[in-house]
């Protein structure tokens, strides 16, 4: 396998939601391991989400994982999933199902250097950027 960069979300709680619905968004393959399945013995975390990977048949990868046993969940500012491509992948549909629910930062919309691009955090505080990118 070649080395790859990508995105690793840690939730408090809800990552099997949230990555469920980045599954309905993206489509793809979405595979979620439990702390259980793993042999975690606490059962207050058995079902939480160990790790998860959301596959797409546009070569997206996202992960995530519940905030593991002992670890701080700190959210913060500093991350954003940035996706982008050409007009017709579908990234104005993606749009709309992830500001359903979130906080739009700035509008989808045609910017000064000729994109449509907007920034979003969505309903499980995950910022967002949005860009298809037009021919100049």
């Amino acid at each position: 396998m070649a080395s790859q960069l990508n995105p690793y979300l840690t939730f408090n709680g809800n990552a099997r939601e949230a990555m469920e619905f980045y599954h309905s968004v993206l489509g793809g393959d979405l595979k979620i391991n439990t702390f259980g399945e793993f042999g975690a013995p606490d059962p207050a975390i058995a079902d939480k989400v160990m790790h998860a990977m959301l596959t797409s048949e546009k070569g997206y990868l996202l992960m995530a994982s519940d905030t593991a046993p002992g670890m701080d969940y700190k959210p913060g500012n500093t991350i954003t999933v940035s996706l982008s491509g050409d007009p017709g992948e579908g990234l104005e549909e993606v749009w709309e199902k992830l500001a359903d629910g979130g906080t739009v930062q700035l509008p989808f919309e045609k910017q000064m250097w000729g994109d449509l691009y907007g920034q979003l955090v969505d309903k499980f505080g995950t910022p967002w950027m949005i860009d298809v990118v037009v021919a100049q």
